[in-house]
């Protein structure tokens, strides 16, 4: 009965963590020795355990990654597409986010480059931080629609705040004149606030005509590519050595 009556306290308290684990805990016999400060240690650790958890399912829930199980862990290195090693061992830690550095993906289609993206915006959640994924057509509609109901600002606001945003399938078609002012209100907003990850088809080098405004091209390349990680991707697609297999 006092253990139902704690369990309720915690619960109640939103101890949701220590609540759960407090009859596994007490079930447990090779807990019979620990002294009082050692099973609460342990009983703090299973909440801080719990709490990061919920944290990382609410930022995976809210970056809406294509592939949500991709993870740098599982990067496959044996398929022949210039994939650096020494590069995404860097790409491995924080330290680009730290330093508010970008990441640009290119390559044919199918090479796997959106889930090469999408892990390392998995690793940024894992750290706790906040991750938005786009595919660059659908955030054009979007924020268009956003015109319409006076949320364009609230719009650019949230995209600027995040501090790793996944821009797919990025110059997939010449954008319009409203669309390159919206990539470069984005792009300028998080120079050197926060890191953008690119994946596109479209090699760097084309990008300044395929922006399709030089004076524009010039602003939004300088921000994007400046200190940016370039990974240029070639060789077969993925998908076909997938269905091969």
């Amino acid at each position: 009965m006092l253990n139902e009556t704690t369990i309720s306290t915690l619960n109640a308290l939103k101890l949701f963590g220590m609540a759960k684990s407090l009859p596994e805990r007490l079930a447990d016999p090779s807990h019979a020795e620990l002294d009082h400060a050692e099973f609460v240690g342990l009983l703090v650790h299973d909440e801080k355990t719990h709490r990061e958890n919920q944290r990382l399912k609410r930022i995976l829930k809210n970056a809406k990654l294509r592939f949500p199980s991709a993870c740098v862990e599982d990067i496959d290195y044996r398929h022949p597409r210039d994939l650096p090693k020494p590069v995404m061992r860097e790409l491995g830690s924080t330290g680009w986010i730290e330093a508010h550095r970008n990441v640009l993906f290119t390559g044919p289609t199918g090479i796997g480059k959106s889930w090469l993206a999408c892990a390392l915006g998995n690793l940024a959640a894992r750290a706790g931080l906040t991750v938005a994924y786009h595919r660059v057509p659908r955030l054009f509609d979007a924020l268009q629609n956003s015109r319409g109901d006076g949320t364009h600002l609230k719009a650019l606001g949230k995209l600027a705040k995040v501090q790793v945003l996944i821009l797919d399938d990025f110059l997939l078609t010449t954008p319009s004149a409203a669309e390159r002012k919206d990539l470069l209100e984005i792009v300028e907003d998080r120079y050197q606030a926060g890191s953008t990850i690119i994946a596109t088809q479209c090699p760097v080098k084309q990008w300044h005509s395929a922006i399709g405004d030089p004076t524009l091209a010039d602003a939004i390349c300088d921000r994007l590519v400046h200190n940016a990680y370039k990974v240029a991707l070639r060789g077969p697609s993925v998908r076909t050595q997938d269905d091969k297999e």
